[in-house]
């Protein structure tokens, strides 16, 4: 692993940086990149921008590991209000959860109500639900709730990271029920014994993993696959396997990060690909940006432009 990558992921973890790092003006500032705010009438006004351009939108409330009822509670009840504040805004914006916001950590009885109710309202204004995968530990458990909440509601759909060694297996589960995946590199501080260690590994398990889940067997099981992923590189090589292997562009989409490649968002969008950009919000957001900078350590670069370029 990257020394970059390992320390920024080790700050991720640092409860002494993520208590005293959001009070920083400097760092405060250098998220800006990344999210337009911590309210949700913050990432509202984003998502009417960008769909000047285009593009459509993901929102997300920024926390997790919540281990108090009443929290994960208030976490269910914000994101009906919020899908609701979508639907009257006109915007092309669907959710994205982590389970352990929702008190996956208080028990899977607890955070499948909760997602559920999430599920079904969303399905009530014709939205999509997305469920983050977090870290190793949660992937088993995770899948679980997708495939359990997919039998009852096809409107949800799930992220999947190329950096682990089980995913492939996990596509054989996936892909024949017609799972609406995400699929993104990963972005925990994870062992060699599960994880891939080299960028070179990730990408290729991306690409590998990729490909199949565009092919004509999963597309014909109802497979809609999200390329989560910011890299040149994969894109190109994406764009270059649907011309050859004609891949309706209706079939999946690209989606990136709020405020990262703005340019390529827009180029995408122009060329006729889908394409969805991940706008976070909330107040609990120094652990995901962390993780952010860790996914792409040369965004480092473009943060300390951003800081002390103006």
């Amino acid at each position: 692993m990257d020394v970059m990558r390992t320390v920024l992921l080790a700050g991720s973890e640092s409860t002494w940086l993520r208590e005293h790092a959001v009070r920083w003006r400097f760092v405060r500032r250098a998220t800006k990149r990344f999210m337009p705010g911590e309210r949700l009438e913050d990432a509202l006004k984003a998502a009417r921008e960008v769909k000047q351009l285009g593009i459509a939108t993901i929102l997300t409330r920024l926390g997790e590991n919540v281990t108090v009822a009443a929290e994960a509670q208030t976490v269910a009840d914000h994101y009906i209000a919020a899908q609701e504040q979508v639907r009257a805004a006109g915007i092309d914006a669907e959710m994205s959860v982590k389970l352990t916001q929702l008190g996956l950590d208080l028990g899977v009885q607890t955070c499948y109500r909760h997602l559920t109710r999430i599920a079904e309202h969303a399905a009530t204004i014709g939205k999509t639900v997305w469920i983050d995968m977090e870290g190793s530990g949660y992937t088993g458990v995770t899948l679980d709730l997708y495939k359990r909440l997919r039998a009852e509601r096809p409107n949800v759909g799930v992220a999947v990271q190329t950096y682990l060694r089980r995913t492939n297996a996990d596509l054989d589960t996936l892909i024949p029920i017609g799972a609406s995946i995400r699929l993104v590199k990963g972005a925990y501080k994870e062992p060699a014994s599960i994880a891939f260690p080299t960028r070179a590994e990730v990408d290729e398990s991306y690409f590998r993993l990729g490909t199949r889940l565009l092919s004509e067997e999963a597309r014909k099981a109802g497979v809609f696959l999200g390329l989560g992923t910011h890299d040149s590189t994969l894109i190109r090589r994406f764009e270059a396997h649907v011309g050859e292997h004609d891949v309706p562009k209706d079939s999946f989409e690209f989606e990136m990060l709020y405020g990262i490649r703005r340019e390529e968002q827009q180029r995408l969008a122009a060329s006729g690909y889908r394409i969805r950009v991940l706008i976070s919000y909330g107040e609990y957001w120094f652990p995901w940006y962390m993780r952010r900078l860790a996914e792409r350590p040369a965004n480092v670069w473009f943060v300390m432009k951003n800081v002390f370029g103006g």
